[in-house]
């Protein structure tokens, strides 16, 4: 249904010169805190969209800016259909084809294949501020099919490695961003990156951890079709697997129970009164959950109820915050 609601929110936005979040989200039959996450899953497709403050502010797109669906540029398009994420039901599948529909025959296969290089899921593995300098580089080896040089520091490393990869696609999980690429070990001495000397390996890199990022005139070497969403859930079982799962219990205020809980891997609702909600959460380790819930502290209603460890680490740290 997001799909449906994304391609609705453009229409609101065409129709009037600008709209308040209170007004849109009267339109659409949601919340007003859905209406900002789908404002931001806008920008995030590359939609103009912009905010103006004030008495008499809201919401608006750039003057000129066609979000007619009969009149969709091919690069619209590829950026809604792959903004919106993967969504298996049929509302989503409905959504699309009224995108792809609307597109010339000539670019829609074009689109759709694009659209298939990027996953977008509200979950991921940790919630860390991010430095995408090397975005817009990854993007263009992804949609146009080349290989990539980068120098990559793993985690725990103390200095990068060069490497180069065939890029399969980007996955945006959370707040952070992932390039799922071909990656050739070299066992070898003197041998180079991407000599073709070894097999080629699935990998998943993340972003902000790329430098001196090089697009290279060599075409990838990587299969037609691709499914990121598998992808994405085997990396994320296997890292799972790896950590000692914590399980904490939570009550917090209704309307901040899908923010709170879309932090952790799995969740369990139940309503205490019409305002209040007990969550069960499942974070990876320790680290994960003193991350994300430190995160959102002083923004969202809660309560940590268990474990007791869990509630003193986070109030010590709020008081050294505070100075006291």
């Amino acid at each position: 249904m997001r799909a449906e609601r994304l391609i609705a929110l453009l229409m609101v936005l065409k129709k009037h010169e600008r709209v308040t979040a209170a007004d849109l989200a009267t339109e659409l039959g949601v919340s007003e805190r859905t209406v900002l996450r789908d404002i931001d899953a806008l920008s995030l497709s590359g939609v103009p969209v912009y905010a103006e403050r004030g008495r008499h502010g809201g919401f608006a797109l750039l003057p000129g800016y066609r979000t007619d669906l009969t009149g969709l540029t091919i690069d619209e398009a590829t950026s809604l259909l792959a903004g919106t994420g993967r969504v298996d039901s049929p509302a989503f599948t409905s959504a699309m084809r009224k995108v792809t529909a609307a597109l010339p025959e000539a670019h829609r296969s074009h689109a759709v294949r694009a659209a298939q290089r990027i996953l977008v899921r509200p979950e991921g593995f940790v919630r860390a501020p991010e430095v995408l300098d090397s975005l817009q580089a990854v993007q263009v080896a992804v949609f146009e099919c080349r290989r990539l040089r980068v120098l990559y520091r793993s985690r725990g490393a103390d200095t990068p490695r060069e490497h180069v990869l065939d890029p399969v696609g980007l996955i945006v999980a959370g707040e952070t961003w992932y390039l799922v690429a071909g990656f050739r070990r070299h066992d070898a001495p003197g041998t180079r990156p991407g000599d073709g000397t070894t097999s080629p390996s699935e990998r998943m890199f993340r972003l902000s951890r790329m430098t001196d990022v090089e697009v290279l005139d060599e075409p990838a070497q990587r299969s037609d079709e691709v499914d990121l969403a598998e992808i994405w859930e085997r990396h994320r079982e296997a890292f799972l697997r790896s950590f000692e799962p914590v399980e904490v219990v939570i009550d917090c205020a209704a309307a901040d129970a899908e923010r709170i809980g879309s932090t952790a891997a799995t969740t369990t609702l139940d309503e205490l009164t019409n305002d209040r909600c007990r969550l069960e959460l499942r974070f990876a380790d320790r680290r994960h959950a003193v991350h994300a819930l430190w995160a959102m502290m002083f923004d969202h209603d809660f309560v940590i109820r268990e474990p007791a460890w869990l509630r003193a680490t986070l109030t010590t740290r709020a008081r050294a915050a505070g100075g006291g």
